[in-house]
């Protein structure tokens, strides 16, 4: 079972790494980088910045930034024009997002805590890969 965890713990700096398995071509690719949670008002705000290194091309610079809110006892996230994109249960550690035709799920791990985890599965059409992130706090 997850800990229960608010929006001002994730606030700071955190090393991050990805690990991302197409099934459908069987090969692997990965992402270093860093996110942070900068607080704006009653959200935080979610960057993240890395090298995107993809099987069999050149490396590239990757980002994505969304905003977390705290609703109780989970956090809901939505992308950076506002739309929802899925919440954060900390009872359940799972949750997922349906992007027609393709669907994500995910589970989250905080045990580790202040390293964390989170697994996504997509599946779609023409997707079948897994996403798996690890963050390390940055000076702990």
């Amino acid at each position: 079972m997850n800990q229960i965890l608010a929006l001002t713990d994730f606030t700071g700096e955190w090393q991050l790494t990805r690990q991302i398995a197409d099934n459908l071509t069987g090969k692997a690719s990965q992402f270093k980088g860093r996110a942070s949670f900068t607080q704006d008002g009653d959200q935080s705000v979610y960057h993240e910045v890395g090298r995107l290194m993809l099987a069999g091309a050149p490396p590239m610079t990757s980002e994505r930034r969304y905003f977390w809110r705290q609703s109780k006892d989970q956090i809901d996230v939505f992308f950076d024009n506002d739309r929802p994109f899925h919440t954060i249960d900390f009872a359940t550690s799972q949750s997922k997002h349906w992007c027609d035709p393709d669907q994500y799920d995910v589970r989250y791990a905080f045990q580790a805590w202040p390293m964390w985890t989170s697994e996504w599965w997509v599946k779609g059409p023409r997707k079948d890969y897994t996403l798996h992130s690890t963050y390390m706090k940055e000076g702990d």
